[in-house]
């Protein structure tokens, strides 16, 4: 910022130099043109945004003006002392302090995870949850990140076995026994198998043993799971 503000200062006095040599005559040309492009300009842009070397420069080059033109230029005496009271504040003003950390990603897909796949929990229950693993979240945070997300509140009255069944269908598998009399030899199969909720894939456990009519059972006889 001072390299810019150095640089505007030096074109300025090289300009106000270079006037020195010009005559009279010139300047006020060059003045009855400068006042009518700037009338056109503020008919464009009543209200132009200026950096602040421009007010740097519009400020110190004020200060030699005669007072009676100081309130038709494109700046007025009130805006330089508002330029004036702003730079007062600005070095006074204490900085702000830092905010929270942002949530990790981890972290937030952790939480749309518990919540998806545990509908009924509410957001103290997601908290609990993770304190439990070494997480400590506000609650607050925690329901921003589901608003965020679209997930709604639990509605707290679906209590039927399909909403559970439908959350840890990844995780259940059922299990059943049944046994089957062969037609020839008479000879009764028991088989054990299980299926899992989620893909309905069927894994044969085996077959413990077989049975005679009218004898006892012979030796278990089993199968590979599948």
């Amino acid at each position: 910022m001072c390299v810019a503000l150095a640089y505007r200062l030096l074109v300025t006095v090289l300009s106000w130099l270079a006037l020195l040599a010009r005559s009279s005559s010139s300047k006020d040309a060059e003045i009855l043109v400068l006042r009518h492009e700037v009338a056109v300009l503020r008919r464009a842009n009543p209200r132009p945004r200026m950096s602040w070397t421009d007010r740097a420069v519009l400020a110190g080059l004020t200060r030699i003006m005669p007072k009676a033109l100081r309130a038709v230029r494109i700046v007025t005496p009130g805006t330089l002392l508002r330029w004036h009271r702003r730079l007062v504040a600005a070095k006074w003003r204490q900085p702000r302090p830092p905010g929270r950390p942002p949530v990790p990603d981890e972290l937030v897909a952790l939480i749309l995870r518990l919540a998806r796949e545990n509908t009924r929990w509410g957001v103290v229950r997601i908290q609990g949850e993770l304190r439990r693993i070494g997480h400590r979240v506000a609650a607050s945070t925690i329901r921003k990140i589901l608003r965020a997300h679209r997930i709604p509140p639990p509605s707290g009255h679906d209590q039927s076995w399909r909403v559970f069944l439908r959350a840890h269908a990844a995780t259940l598998l059922a299990a059943d026994f049944f046994h089957i009399d062969c037609a020839l030899t008479l000879t009764r199969l028991y088989v054990a198998f299980v299926i899992e909720h989620q893909t309905r894939r069927v894994h044969l456990l085996g077959s413990p043993g077989t049975q005679r009519a009218g004898g006892p059972p012979s030796s278990p006889a089993t199968s590979p799971a599948n």
